[in-house]
């Protein structure tokens, strides 16, 4: 059984406080959450495009180097997608800005594919988001498969405010896990609070919404539960990459052996899931650029809390 995600492999420039000097990294948030999946010992491929150009060979030798199974897709523009990080070195945060092309062609799922994950530019970018929403709707109507979105919102793709929120539900229609950042919701739904947006994400069609809050931890909703888990505290490097690293690592606590999604029936298990998710992000944060962890530094660090946490005796 195979999980496949589908979107963005690009190039992050990332540029530090008062432009001293700019990091090129390989990255793109669909393309990081198969990395983090194939740390994670995960069977997942890759379905992306890129282009013949600077940018598209180091994307290439960071996925061939990592060994992440990759089906590129023909693009129509054949130009590969730069984003612009701009980092605080105080914080570690990042805003960006686009030069996007996402123009894949031909999307078509091997047989077997049992769970589709997609989100980030990819939702948003024509023509290849309406692409997906096809895709992501026909898979999704075969029993026994899945789809997860991130949305993982990107303001300068696609400015318009009421746009954006339109492509983001038609796909959120199509999935049966969604995930977004607070910031996320509060920019596609002002009026709303992040819980309110999730609910209403619900509503569309999923059946676990799921809200990263940074330092904050994380929140997971569903029809009939809502927990909270704070984040570990860590020594913040720079952001990029957390939350696809806490999405792989949900991924991964959510699959099954048979590649089916396990969605958690009760409070217990979301704070389970929650709280090793949470601790993958933090350990991404603790790196520079998109460095998920694998699946033995996440027990490793779930291990230490817990000793931290332990009653002492005498």
């Amino acid at each position: 059984m195979t999980t496949v995600v589908i979107g963005e492999a690009l190039v992050d420039l990332a540029w530090h406080t008062g432009g001293a000097h700019v990091v090129p990294h390989p990255g793109g948030s669909p393309a990081n959450v198969a990395v983090g999946l194939h740390r994670l010992g995960q069977p997942a491929a890759l379905m992306t495009c890129w282009g013949d150009d600077p940018p598209g060979d180091l994307v290439s030798a960071h996925l061939d180097s990592i060994g992440v199974t990759v089906h590129r897709l023909p693009s129509a523009s054949g130009r590969t997608t730069i984003a612009l990080a701009y980092l605080d070195d105080a914080t570690g945060s990042a805003r960006y800005d686009f030069l996007a092309a996402w123009d894949p062609q031909d999307i078509t799922l091997q047989e077997g594919t049992t769970l589709v994950h997609t989100g980030s530019l990819a939702a948003v970018v024509e023509p290849g988001a309406t692409r997906i929403v096809e895709t992501c709707h026909a898979h999704r109507s075969h029993p026994g498969r899945a789809v997860s979105v991130d949305l993982n919102v990107r303001p300068a793709a696609l400015p318009d405010r009421d746009a954006y929120r339109a492509r983001v539900e038609r796909l959120v229609a199509a999935a049966d896990l969604v995930k977004a950042s607070d910031e996320d919701l509060a920019w596609l739904y002002p009026d709303l609070t992040p819980e309110a947006a999730a609910r209403a994400l619900l509503a569309l069609g999923p059946r676990l919404a799921v809200i990263t809050r940074g330092a904050q931890g994380a929140t997971a909703l569903t029809a009939h539960h809502e927990i909270t888990v704070p984040a570990p505290p860590v020594h913040v490097v720079d952001t990029i990459g957390a939350g696809d690293a806490f999405q792989a690592c949900l991924l991964d606590t959510l699959l099954q052996p048979d590649g089916t999604l396990h969605i958690p029936a009760t409070a217990a298990e979301l704070e389970s899931a929650l709280r090793r998710c949470v601790t993958a992000g933090a350990l991404t944060c603790a790196r520079a650029g998109a460095q998920p962890p694998t699946s033995e530094e996440i027990t490793a660090a779930l291990t230490a809390e817990d000793q931290s946490l332990a009653p002492t005796t005498r």
